[in-house]
């Protein structure tokens, strides 16, 4: 896979928003990668789990890979409670089936949930004041 040194757009969303950065790691088979990110393409992702990652109240997801790594940006409103997001996150429809599934890709226990899985990270840095 080539490599883009493109920028992407940002959402606007015309509210303050916190951002929340995590990563996980795949497992180490290019076909399983190749499913992966197939099965996160607008033509599979299940409906259910994009209703109700919207329902909790998420403005806007985005998922990078690099190799084997993974980093996800989450942007939600000003104030957000992520603890309690995630946990009603993981009991609405078939989250727990597309937690499970995409448990196969992923270097993560059996049965973890979104918050379990995804790591956050530390921000060491950033340009704005």
């Amino acid at each position: 896979m080539e490599t883009t040194m493109k920028g992407y757009r940002a959402k606007e969303h015309h509210q303050p928003v916190e951002r929340y950065c995590r990563t996980l790691d795949l497992r180490d088979d290019p076909e399983l990668i190749t499913e992966y990110r197939r099965r996160h393409s607008r033509e599979h992702i299940w409906p259910e789990v994009i209703a109700g990652i919207r329902e909790v109240g998420i403005l806007e997801m985005e998922i990078y890979i690099t190799g084997t790594r993974l980093f996800i940006i989450v942007e939600v409103p000003l104030g957000f409670d992520w603890e309690a997001a995630m946990d009603r996150l993981a009991i609405m429809p078939r989250q727990r089936d597309w937690e499970d599934y995409m448990g196969i890709f992923q270097q993560v226990k059996p049965g973890s949930t979104s918050a379990e899985k995804w790591q956050p990270m530390e921000r060491m840095f950033h340009l704005y004041e």
